[in-house]
């Protein structure tokens, strides 16, 4: 095949590819990075209810050998390097609830706050919530899964002001009884039950006590989880017929311990326990499929849990947009 290229075209090609490159090398190549990522929150319906998620940031573990235990850390290290996750830093994210029903204004689990256990990453859930356009005084409720650091350290401000003025707070007493027991402070578990006492003392005023399978608000149903503490619990919440689970510290991780389910995981109060419990509800969840919301997956941590073989495996849910 013979191709009549005129010499008028072959200079105007030239000078479209003289202009290309000019774009290229100049104006194309001179945006400024803008070093900055989106705000830390996101927003889902469910039925009636808006759901918003935000951050108290990342929670690093460090190396996984001495926190995931019961498996070969040979192991544990390949389970992650499989799924392109680093084999030496376990990261974990922390994602809360805020669910607007209409009527209230319900947080579930309050992150780190002023505390610096876990290093500098944390504590920035007032600043998501802002981000989200949601103020502390129009919480209503806040509702704690346990009363571990990571979850009840956001409730008081470094001097014991309440951070959210108008809400009361949600946990179970065996939980409350036990983390804020100063007989405690002198075990091992001593800077957890300080930072428990610190938070929740300073609101007992204000806290109410909700039991297993108690409806203790609009939609939200509490089922005991036993075991990563002695009341850890994870709520079911409902709208118009659609609904997810909250599974607080269920799972702290979407490989390790859902693939292997009764890998222990050293912050159990009762290891043994917590497997057992981690089992027993992925499996119902599972077989009745219904979406979760695992405060600490991958951000923003909102799924489903299916049943593979002895263990479980997690499927991220594609985010909604709302308009």
């Amino acid at each position: 095949m013979t191709i009549d290229v005129s010499r008028r075209s072959l200079l105007a090609l030239g000078a479209g590819l003289g202009a290309s490159a000019m774009l290229g090398s100049s104006a194309m190549a001179r945006a400024p990075k803008l070093g900055t990522q989106t705000p830390y929150w996101h927003r889902f319906i469910l039925g009636d209810a808006e759901v918003t998620v935000v951050s108290d940031g990342p929670l690093p573990l460090g190396d996984p050998s001495g926190t995931f235990t019961g498996v070969p850390k040979e192991e544990v290290k390949k389970m992650l390097a499989d799924n392109f996750l680093s084999p030496d830093n376990v990261v974990l994210e922390q994602n809360s609830p805020i669910v607007n029903t209409g009527d209230k204004l319900i947080l579930f689990d309050t992150g780190m706050g002023s505390s610096k256990m876990f290093g500098a990453s944390t504590g920035r859930q007032q600043k998501s919530m802002t981000e989200a356009g949601i103020k502390p005084e129009q919480i209503d409720a806040v509702v704690c899964s346990h009363a571990h650091i990571d979850h009840i350290g956001g409730i008081v401000d470094e001097g014991g002001k309440p951070l959210f003025p108008n809400a009361q707070v949600y946990i179970s007493q065996t939980d409350f009884d036990f983390w804020t027991d100063e007989g405690k402070l002198g075990s091992a578990a001593k800077d957890f039950v300080v930072h428990a006492r610190k938070n929740l003392l300073p609101v007992r005023d204000r806290i109410v006590f909700f039991k297993d399978g108690q409806e203790f608000l609009p939609g939200v149903q509490a089922i005991a989880a036993p075991g990563h503490t002695v009341g850890h619990t994870i709520f079911t919440v409902s709208s118009a017929g659609k609904s997810f689970a909250f599974l607080g510290d269920l799972s702290h991780h979407s490989v390790l311990l859902l693939e292997r389910p009764r890998m222990e995981f050293s912050y159990d109060t009762d290891p043994k326990q917590a497997a057992e419990s981690r089992v027993k509800l992925l499996t119902m969840l599972a077989a009745n499929k219904t979406p979760v919301m695992s405060y600490h997956f991958a951000w923003p941590g909102y799924g489903h849990i299916a049943k593979t073989g002895e263990g479980f495996r997690y499927y991220p849910e594609p985010m909604q947009m709302t308009l």
